[in-house]
């Protein structure tokens, strides 16, 4: 979709908005599920980029203290910890600023995704950017899916991160792509943009070719220490609602997923977003730095409205698994 149309769809009286984000979802989404995914930070902290939401980053002053690259037989316990508990997707995030193939921790990345696919779940890597032959290892090794968020619009991102760019990112969506595995990519809300940076940032997103295969829409956690850690205001409740749905509409085919700034949210809150079209969350105590809703509220939630959690995919046949991302 295309930034006035987005617009235009933003702009709706609320309720007009819900129905219309509602029948997009019901035509494309026919069983009452809801995604449940586990992420894990394999390794934290350290980075050398500059994001200034980010506690992970060396360059801040924060309580996150900078860890090596986790066991591969204490990630394949919290993995398989994570399916008996009813997830169906494995995401690991690991605090760098990208992965170089024929290096040592590339390799035993590697090797923990050859571990964690064998357990039957989707699995899905954060590693940051990637070059063509580390995104092709990665699709052997097991992944399904990789994460790299675009975090915001091309015009905003210069104010959000200075350690690379915004081409910088849609170069690894590529790479993603290219080798086949889906993408996940998506932003975060409360970064000091305005409404028109948020549907710009959905205009690249559902430009992208094939468009993602998940969306994951964050709201700001602020983490002290950081630049955007007291400094911005907390995004409004039927913004984010009417985030979820614009996404849901102009990505008709993708899990919308409920991410960070989950657990600042009232179930009556979370039941806007499912109704307007999210269908995932991240689900368990933690995600790579902060608390998520425990693993029992969120069950109890999704049996008061009926929502059972969704299997995992068992085919190659993914949306947002291609052989070309559009050029924008």
């Amino acid at each position: 979709m295309q930034f006035e149309q987005l617009k235009r769809t933003y702009e709706q009286p609320f309720f007009d908005l819900l129905k219309q984000a509602r029948a997009v979802h019901e035509e494309h989404w026919t069983d009452n599920e809801v995604q449940l995914c586990t992420l894990l930070s394999i390794k934290t902290g350290g980075c050398s980029e500059d994001c200034s939401y980010c506690a992970q980053s060396a360059r801040y002053n924060t309580e996150v203290d900078s860890e090596r690259l986790m066991e591969r037989c204490d990630i394949l316990e919290r993995a398989k910890a994570a399916r008996e508990n009813g997830s169906t997707r494995f995401c690991m995030g690991a605090a760098w600023k990208g992965v170089r193939d024929g290096t040592k921790r590339f390799d035993e990345v590697l090797e923990i995704v050859r571990s964690v696919s064998k357990l039957g779940m989707e699995v899905c890597t954060t590693l940051g950017e990637l070059g063509a032959e580390e995104a092709k290892k990665l699709k052997e090794a097991g992944v399904t899916a990789y994460n790299h968020n675009i975090d915001t619009s091309p015009e905003h991102y210069p104010e959000i991160v200075s350690t690379h760019s915004f081409e910088d990112r849609l170069n690894t969506i590529r790479h993603v792509q290219d080798a086949g595995m889906s993408v996940c990519c998506g932003g975060i809300l409360g970064l000091g943009e305005n409404t028109d940076d948020r549907l710009r940032m959905l205009e690249v997103i559902s430009n992208f070719n094939p468009q993602p295969e998940s969306v994951p829409i964050n709201s700001l956690v602020p983490i002290p220490g950081t630049p955007l850690g007291d400094s911005v205001e907390p995004v409004d409740n039927f913004e984010i609602i009417r985030m979820i749905a614009v996404a849901r509409i102009a990505v008709p085919k993708a899990k919308v997923r409920l991410s960070a700034g989950r657990n600042a949210m009232s179930e009556e809150m979370q039941t806007l977003c499912f109704f307007a079209g999210a269908n995932s969350i991240f689900y368990g105590d933690k995600l790579l730095t902060t608390t998520n809703p425990q693993s029992e509220a969120d069950l109890a939630l999704l049996e008061k409205l009926g929502l059972a959690p969704q299997a995992p995919y068992t085919n190659q046949d993914r949306p947002g698994q291609s052989a070309e991302l559009a050029s924008h």
